[in-house]
Parts: C-alpha cells; sequence; structure tokens
C-alpha cells in the first residue's frame, strides 16, 4: 500500500480500495497500521482550481521516514559531496552540477516526442522523468469555467529529494529543463524536498500547430 501511495501521490481510502481491489474495511485497517508506523500520515487534499462545497477530502500521503524506506542508502554521502563541492567550488558549480544531472530532460524529450508524437508536451516530460528514476504522472488543470488550461506534471516520486532540502538548485535546474524544452514558462507548485507530498508543475496548454500552419 505505501508504494501505491508513494507511485500515485497522496490518496484517499477510496482511491487505494479501488487501485488494489481491497474493501474499504481492510484499506482502513493497513492505513491504520501505517499511521501507528508512522509510514504514512493523513492530510486534507489539496485542490488546484475552483473548489466545490464542503471539506476537502482527507488523504494520505507517505511521511519522511516513510520515503526513507525507498530512497537511496547513498543520500548522506550526496549531501556531504554537494557540501564539499559547494566549500570549495562555490555556488556557481554547485548550479552548473544540477543543470549536467537534468540534462536527460532535453536529451530525451525529443526523442520521446519523436517516438509518440500523440503525447502532449505534459505526458511526454512525465515518461522521461519516470525513465530517469522519477514516478511521474499528468493531470488536468482545470480553470474556473471547467475549461483545461493545461496541465499538472506530478513527480511522486524525487530520486534526490533529500539532497534538493539542502541544495534547493537541483529543482531550480529541473524547473529551467521544463522550460526550456518547452519553451514557455512554467511553474512549480509544490515539491517533495519542501514537504510536500508530491512534486507539481503547472505545465500551460499550448495549441498544436497544424501542418497547413507548419508550411
Amino acid at each position: 500500500m505505501a508504494r501505491t501511495i508513494l507511485e500515485n501521490g497522496p490518496s484517499t481510502a477510496a482511491d487505494l480500495a479501488l487501485r488494489l481491489d481491497l474493501t474499504p474495511a481492510a484499506v482502513r485497517r493497513h492505513l491504520d497500521h501505517l499511521v501507528d508506523e508512522g509510514v504514512v500520515e493523513s492530510r486534507d487534499q489539496k485542490v488546484y482550481g475552483t473548489r466545490g462545497r464542503g471539506r476537502p477530502a482527507k488523504v494520505f500521503a507517505l511521511t519522511e521516514a516513510g520515503r526513507d524506506s525507498f530512497d537511496q542508502q547513498y543520500d548522506d554521502l550526496a549531501v556531504q559531496a554537494m557540501r564539499f563541492l559547494a566549500e570549495t567550488q562555490g555556488e556557481d558549480a554547485v548550479v552548473e552540477f544540477a543543470r549536467r544531472r537534468v540534462a536527460f530532460v532535453e536529451r530525451d524529450y525529443a526523442a520521446v516526442m519523436a517516438t509518440d508524437p500523440d503525447l502532449t508536451p505534459a505526458e511526454a516530460l512525465a515518461r522521461v522523468f519516470t525513465q530517469n528514476g522519477y514516478a511521474a504522472s499528468v493531470r488536468d488543470l482545470p480553470a474556473a469555467n471547467g475549461q483545461s488550461v493545461g496541465e499538472q506534471l506530478c513527480q511522486q516520486h524525487c530520486p534526490v529529494s533529500h539532497v534538493a532540502h539542502e541544495f534547493p538548485q537541483l529543482c531550480e535546474a529541473e524547473t529551467e529543463a521544463i522550460a526550456s524544452v518547452l519553451g514557455t514558462h512554467v511553474q512549480r507548485l509544490a515539491t517533495i524536498a519542501h514537504g510536500d507530498g508530491v512534486c507539481t508543475t503547472c505545465i500551460p496548454q499550448t495549441p498544436k500547430i497544424s501542418e497547413k500552419e507548419k508550411a
């Protein structure tokens, strides 16, 4: 169940029951156990766009301790290496390292779009990030009138979240890389490194260019 939350982000009990084909009672028992162990915690569901009436639904998200069981065992070594780089080479070196680390975004994005041109930019990015150790997915970003104005790129798992907590340049480089391949401004709404349950980036909708317009 913890892995399902990792891969899909903060989830309601009903969502978990549906994904795992379990009864609500069984899900509640599992969740109570995970909460007692400090693996997950309940919180109010964040609502982007227009919010309906009533209280927001309760969702269950991984705690920092819960993520520790999935994160790589070299976090401490990576943090120490980044500190050494910052102390000996300065801030610019940290920024350059962060940008080189996400070079895969530009490298792989064009290849994914060439292979499957029907993907939206956000869907292509989700595939790129997932192939590189993230559990990424896409959600519509609704406007007040109910019409989609774009999509959210959601990263339910970040392989460098612990390091990025101390070195936000890693998150900033990701956002830069996304904006660069799309050729437009994007907005980072939340990050795991700052305590959110999922990293979310707003990808604005861009109209598709017809073959006639290309000509």
